[in-house]
Parts: structure tokens; C-alpha cells; sequence
């Protein structure tokens, strides 16, 4: 069974960094890829980085610059370092997985979510 889990969000003013973490248990990992979604109130959940294991990596144009995704195989772990934060940043952030390579940022194309963790950016 598949568990995502996300941890790192806080509240933080807006140029301040965070570092959000998401611990995958029960993937193969030989052919997934990862990606970290938000969702903020009243608005679609959108892509915002992915990575997948041949090393491809996207950013939502929004957060290009300013936000890295990275992955510690070894731990089974997914990371977004996330610099110079703003408050339209504010939102639920969810990692999620998917048995395939290449990194999308389609919410569609992943099957396994984590139950989120919040980023809340003061001005």
C-alpha cells in the first residue's frame, strides 16, 4: 500500500524560506515519479514541481527561481526548498506519486496523495 506523507509547512513571512518533506512508503521505485501540488482556498489544485527518476525536473512558471525540488532515494524521500517565499505561496501543499517517468505537473496523472501540509506566507 501506497503512503505519502508531508511534513515542513509553518507560517513564515513573505522572503523567508521553508523546506517541505514527503516520506513515500510502499512505492517501486524504479519507475516513479514524484511531484508537489497547492491548492489554495477557492482555487484548483495546481502543479507546482516534479521530478522524476532519470533525473527530469519541472517548475510551474510561478515558482521557477525560487523553489527547488529535490529526492533522497536512499530514504524514500521527496524535498521542495522553497526561498524567497511570497504571500500569493499561501496554500495546502500535497506531494504526490505516480508509476511513470517523466515529470508532470497535471493533478490528473497521479494516483497517490499525501493528506498535505500548510504554507502560510504573511505579508
Amino acid at each position: 500500500q501506497v503512503q505519502l506523507v508531508e511534513s515542513g509547512g509553518g507560517s513564515v513571512q513573505a522572503g523567508g524560506s521553508l523546506r517541505l518533506s514527503c516520506a513515500a512508503f510502499g512505492l517501486i521505485n524504479s519507475w516513479t515519479s514524484m511531484g508537489w501540488f497547492r491548492q489554495a482556498p477557492g482555487k484548483e489544485r495546481e502543479g507546482v514541481a516534479a521530478a522524476d527518476r532519470s533525473g527530469i525536473i519541472r517548475y510551474a512558471d510561478s515558482v521557477k527561481g525560487r523553489f527547488t525540488i529535490s529526492t533522497d532515494n536512499a530514504k524514500n524521500t521527496l524535498y521542495l526548498q522553497m526561498d524567497n517565499l511570497k504571500p500569493e505561496d499561501t496554500a495546502m501543499y500535497y506531494c504526490a506519486a505516480r508509476y511513470a517517468l517523466g515529470a508532470s505537473l497535471l493533478v490528473s496523472e497521479y494516483a497517490y496523495w499525501g493528506q498535505g501540509t500548510q504554507v502560510t506566507v504573511s505579508s
